[in-house]
């Protein structure tokens, strides 16, 4: 009796699951949008890591700059004591405009307090609203975007009776903080500033918007030790002008000597980059989702439904 060799038959093989391209047209949009979305904050954090990398390695700058920092000091001072104006509000422009000016050829602006040759001069820390920022030389366009700016023709940031230092800062930018949040601090708070090793505090004791149509100086005011803080308002009009003025408080309060030098706390834990992933991960959900395999019943019922409304 011979034995019968049976082939196994075909086996049957469950539906797979398939991209389904239509999927992909919200998916993208909704990537697209997501991005959109977490654009400010993350391109802010960028900004912020940048600037906080900058002030890191600044006392580095400053101890290996020529001339020492004692001497650069010392001639920003006799710099000031030249000074024979301040800063003036000019109506309908988005920053202030330096008046000042040396009477001392010898005494180079661009020179002073130069800790770097991007222009690096100081550091201002505004603890009221977490800002930490590094600041340049002048006021141009490009200096702006990178931190805060020394207005030229105001004393340098050094302190002594009878100056008035001014610091600006752009308001509003999608991809920086910058002053954006000025208007958030008020009288009794301070700011500090940190200059080739000195720790300067300042207690707000003004805060004012002006109009640009009553221009006013900024001028020294005689036995006072002031800073003044100028910024764009309202955001994205730049029609007015927040002015913080603090004046220098003595002796230094402890805790503004011992931060001296200290890494930034600034920026804080990128929470966009968690929530562009976790949209991701939805995303990759729904495509999922949508080329999910489909019941063999599931399908002649569908099929049904096609056909009855071809009929």
């Amino acid at each position: 009796m011979r034995s019968r060799l049976v082939l196994p038959g075909p086996q049957h093989r469950g539906p797979k699951w398939r991209l389904n391209r239509l999927s992909l047209i919200p998916a993208l949009m909704a990537i697209v949008g997501s991005a959109m979305f977490l654009y400010p904050d993350a391109a802010a954090w960028v900004t912020q890591y940048n600037q906080s990398q900058i002030i890191a390695v600044y006392d580095e700058q400053v101890n290996n700059a020529e001339p020492e920092a004692t001497e650069q000091i010392r001639q920003a001072r006799l710099y000031n004591e030249a000074l024979n104006a301040g800063a003036v509000l000019d109506a309908n422009a988005n920053k202030p405009r330096g008046t000042g000016t040396s009477v001392n050829d010898l005494l180079d602006y661009d020179h002073q307090l130069r800790a770097s040759a991007t222009g690096l001069m100081a550091r201002i820390r505004i603890p009221k609203i977490h800002l930490d920022l590094p600041i340049y030389h002048g006021t141009s366009e490009q200096t702006l975007l990178n931190g805060a700016g020394h207005l030229k023709g105001t004393s340098l940031p050094v302190g002594g009776i009878g100056t008035r230092t001014v610091i600006t800062a752009h308001r509003g930018l999608a991809e920086a903080e910058m002053f954006t949040n000025l208007d958030k601090v008020g009288e009794g708070d301070t700011f500090v500033l940190e200059v080739f090793g000195e720790v300067l505090t300042y207690k707000i004791i003004s805060t004012e918007v002006i109009e640009p149509e009553a221009t006013e100086a900024i001028r020294f005011q005689e036995g006072k030790d002031l800073a003044t803080l100028i910024t764009c308002t309202p955001l994205g009009i730049n029609s007015h002008r927040i002015l913080v003025t603090g004046e220098r408080v003595l002796p230094t309060p402890t805790e503004d000597i011992e931060q001296q030098g200290s890494s930034p706390d600034v920026p804080f834990f990128p929470w966009w980059a968690v929530f562009f992933l976790l949209s991701l991960c939805v995303i990759a959900l729904y495509v999922w989702w949508a080329g999910r395999p489909i019941a063999k019943g599931r399908r002649q019922k569908e099929a049904r439904k096609a056909l009855k409304k071809s009929r």
